[in-house]
């Protein structure tokens, strides 16, 4: 074990923190380039990514899962050389299917945008992010391998290095190239995400170097040591055997994403609405209000990469206390962590589209999709609970059953011209709520874990309690800007709520004391 190896809460902590800087910081291109290429830019810009994220789960879908797993599992028997071999293994794996798919991606360019797309205009931006799929492939084979002996410190620099760079050449040459047209301004956004991996890639290079010069030490020590007798499965096969069923299982959830987004646009057809329509309709739901939603899931990210190594450590030796507790920790924190941003979300759509986009017409859907927040921040977790206790097969029929009834909703709803591009949120929503609900049955036929009605009596009054403080502030209309009451109606209610967490001890000292650097403060 290296010095550089954290606890659960601490890794997850340090993800968190990243996690928080990393989705404010994304929001100032979420809020300056609807100014900059406009709603339909947006569009344009969202279009291509279902196709950029199918690519990416060939490649990364399972690999570096299986890497964090096996490493941690390595890790915890001191076997470094073991270590070596899974991650050259995975490199050389993922290096091979980056290259391939780039190629595959090139060729098909024109072909997708003209004939599965219903606008055309997307070719540029496609063709702007072919680099990002071998750039990304090897950062994921890093970050598996740092995940997997529970040092997310890489993790978290690179993802805010990622973030800070992809802001300002997101920007940068989406205003460079607007001149040439939509197209090319959609497709500036796009390049500057390239500039953004490429800055992440570099410091996990980095960290990896000096990382690299500890394994060779403990190697070193384990050869002078007793040789190991026991009989290995050979690296590449074992690591395919473990990567196929959860790329299998994000597979599902991609090729949903991609047909979402072109059964949505022909179905918004359908409904009589103009393309161009369509696409500034579907730039809005996508480029901006699902990352809203998703503001939170910082927290529920770091605490199902922390929660793999962890869990599959528990499950190897058999420990269910360990498994409860871990899981336990999970759950009331994404639930505690996520129910005031909907009470939020909910109370104040209106104000909230028009200080962050300028964009008061958006603000209906945001109120529809807000009440399921709780399912999507509380789906993780569970995702990552069921991969740690080996139940790939699960999590990948959970997910199938709702791609097929998300995609059968959009086909029927959002062809209606009285929904439109609600029918295809009504859809997201049901999809959201079932695989979320199918995989807490799952998670619990598996290990036994319940948790207790009470907490979620507890929230539930002190979302009610919050709502109507926040509320009262916001009508008081005391400040002169409204962003000025927006944040000071949010501040005032999200406070109320984490007292009255702590009043009904929902949360306590021992969690904070958890925190680090902070957490002295709160030890006894």
């Amino acid at each position: 074990m290296t010095v550089t190896k954290q606890t659960f809460i601490k890794g997850a902590l340090i993800l968190l923190v990243a996690g928080v800087v990393n989705r404010l910081l994304a929001f100032v291109p979420r809020i300056a380039l609807p100014r900059i290429i406009g709603v339909e830019g947006v569009g344009l810009y969202q279009l291509g990514y279902p196709f950029l994220i199918v690519l990416l789960t060939f490649i990364t879908g399972g690999i570096p899962l299986a890497v964090a797993k096996w490493i941690a599992e390595a890790e915890s028997t001191g076997d470094s050389k073991r270590v070596k071999q899974v991650f050259r293994a995975a490199m050389a794996l993922t290096i091979g299917l980056s290259v391939l798919l780039t190629m595959l991606f090139i060729v098909l360019t024109p072909w997708i945008s003209t004939r599965l797309m219903t606008d055309h205009r997307v070719y540029q931006t496609l063709r702007m992010m072919s680099p990002l799929l071998i750039i990304i492939g090897v950062s994921s084979v890093y970050r598996g391998y740092f995940q997997g002996k529970a040092n997310m410190i890489p993790t978290a620099l690179s993802q805010i290095c990622e973030t800070i760079i992809r802001i300002i050449f997101a920007l940068l040459f989406a205003k460079m190239l607007l001149p040439y047209g939509l197209e090319w301004g959609a497709a500036g956004a796009m390049l500057g995400v390239v500039a953004g991996e490429i800055a992440g890639f570099a410091i996990l290079l980095w960290q990896y170097a000096s990382d690299r010069k500890r394994v060779k030490l403990a190697i070193i020590h384990e050869e002078d040591g007793a040789a190991r007798s026991s009989k290995r499965e050979p690296v590449m096969r074992k690591l395919i055997s473990l990567s196929v069923p959860v790329t299998a299982s994000r597979m599902i959830g991609s090729f949903s994403y991609l047909l979402e987004s072109i059964l949505t646009a022909r179905a918004l057809f359908a409904a009589g609405i103009a393309t161009s329509a369509a696409t500034a309709q579907y730039g809005a739901l996508q480029g901006m209000i699902i990352p809203i939603l998703l503001l939170p899931t910082a927290l529920t990210y770091s605490l199902a990469v922390s929660l793999v190594p962890t869990l599959s450590e528990a499950a190897a030796k058999g420990d269910k206390t360990t498994i409860h507790k871990r899981l336990h920790q999970s759950m009331r924190l994404s639930l505690v962590t996520g129910a005031p941003f909907v009470v939020v979300m909910i109370l104040f759509a209106e104000p909230i589209c028009r200080v962050l986009y300028n964009h008061v017409e958006i603000a209906p859907m945001l109120k529809w999709i807000a009440p399921v927040g709780l399912f999507i921040y509380m789906q993780a977790p569970l995702q990552a609970a069921l991969q740690a206790l080996d139940k790939p097969a699960t999590a990948l029929m959970n997910t199938f059953i709702g791609a097929v009834v998300k995609l059968v909703l959009i086909i029927e709803l959002a062809s209606q011209p009285s929904l439109g591009i609600y029918g295809a949120l009504i859809a997201i929503n049901a999809n959201i709520v079932l695989v979320t609900v199918l995989h807490w049955i799952s998670v619990v036929r598996a290990t036994g874990f319940s948790m207790q009605l009470l907490d979620f009596l507890k929230v539930g009054s002190a979302m009610f309690i919050m709502g109507a403080a926040s509320l009262w502030i916001m009508n008081l209309q005391a400040l002169p800007a409204l962003w000025q009451n927006l944040i000071t109606a949010c501040f005032a209610g999200i406070l109320i709520y984490l007292i009255l967490m702590v009043m009904m001890r929902i949360i306590n000292r021992y969690d904070a004391a958890r925190i680090p650097f902070l957490g002295r403060w709160f030890r006894p």
